[in-house]
């Protein structure tokens, strides 16, 4: 299968000695980088949204590692290991639901501890480029173990993006989109707009519509009623499709506000449930979904659309960024190792146990 997707949308460089950051804050209306070379400035962006999706995150903060050794090993290099802990400890702060933060922070960190050379910065950027590779391939992986778990040509919902933006390249709910339009078993992709920060209006629409995917935008209110509607057309949701930014060990799921309901929704209108994420998303120190520390961002997200009120002076808001699905909800847990259909702590354990 073409990998176009991946070399047309790229969120993430690396070129000349620095690390390069498509904005996803100003898509669809613009296409710009931000180009980075200092760690505090990476750990911002994490934060502040210029890149998002769990593997976008986790690829990033390698290469910030990467942009960090290079300015502790200039400045003291008999003691860089111990002053890059800071650092290593300020992306850690950056987004605290993502498993794949602090997944490529111990990665990082354990080459770190057994590192001794002349140029670390050098041997880090061979392993988050490696990270970086790694992700595209277990995308398009997943991709086709989630097409082939559609049977038949129907319509597809999403929430919020696990494209390619997401990641390092393809993406993952995307990815299995991708794979299965190219086999022609998705005829139309329904994306919720994904309030308050509109990744399903600004970005999931914009992948879709490069590829000349048919794509139709909701509002979350109108997801119930189109899944129990489209039933009778000719174009029926048989599934929806969604990433994650945590998974627990027992098969429980987080991902962004909304995902549950969808879930929910589903199960009360026969649609069968898919989450597509690496195996690094996969958190087995974390026994379920209780555990998962769900991030609340500031209100003024939601009192305001791009710095415009919308809401009452006076108002208040709740902005929690993610929700968790209880496994019993979930049909089929998709990664670059395998399927888990009707996840468990049990059967979770199975899949982890061939991970390399």
């Amino acid at each position: 299968m073409s990998l176009r997707a991946c070399d047309s949308i790229k969120p993430i460089i690396w070129k000349d000695e620095q690390l390069y950051l498509l904005d996803q804050r100003i898509l669809p209306q613009e296409q710009a980088y931000i180009a980075f070379n200092n760690v505090q400035a990476v750990a911002q962006a994490i934060t502040d949204m210029v890149v998002r999706g769990a593997p976008a995150i986790g690829i990033t903060a390698a290469y910030g590692i990467v942009i960090a050794a290079r300015k502790r090993f200039d400045e003291r290099a008999d003691s860089w290991k111990t002053a890059i802990e800071e650092d290593l400890s300020l992306l850690a702060q950056s987004r605290p639901t993502a498993v794949n933060l602090f997944w490529a922070i111990e990665l990082m960190r354990a080459a770190i501890k057994d590192m001794d050379v002349s140029d670390p910065a050098g041997a880090l950027l061979t392993i988050a480029r490696q990270v970086h590779e790694d992700d595209i391939a277990a995308n398009v992986k997943m991709g086709q173990f989630g097409a082939d778990l559609i049977k038949e040509p129907c319509a597809v919902l999403t929430h919020c993006n696990a494209g390619a933006l997401a990641t390092g390249g393809y993406g993952t709910a995307l990815g299995v989109i991708r794979h299965a339009f190219a086999e022609h078993k998705v005829k139309l992709v329904y994306a919720d707009e994904t309030r308050p920060w509109l990744q399903g209006a600004r970005l999931t629409a914009w992948e879709m519509v490069q590829e000349d995917i048919p794509v139709s935008l909701l509002v979350e209110g109108a997801a119930a009623h189109m899944i129990k509607t489209s039933q009778t057309t000719d174009n029926p949701i048989r599934w929806i499709i969604v990433g994650s930014d945590r998974i627990a060990a027992n098969g429980d799921v987080a991902n962004k506000i909304g995902t549950y309901a969808l879930a929910v929704m589903a199960k009360y209108h026969g649609v069968q449930f898919m989450v597509v994420a690496p195996t690094s998303t996969i958190d087995m120190n974390i026994s379920s979904g209780d555990q998962i520390p769900i991030e609340e961002r500031s209100d003024s997200e939601v009192l305001a659309c791009s710095g415009q009120p919308v809401a009452a002076p006076g108002a208040l808001a709740r902005n929690p960024a993610f929700d968790v699905t209880p496994a019993v909800l979930v049909d089929a847990i998709v990664t670059e190792k395998g399927v888990v259909l009707k996840p468990g702590l049990e059967k979770m354990k199975a899949l982890m146990t061939n991970v390399d």
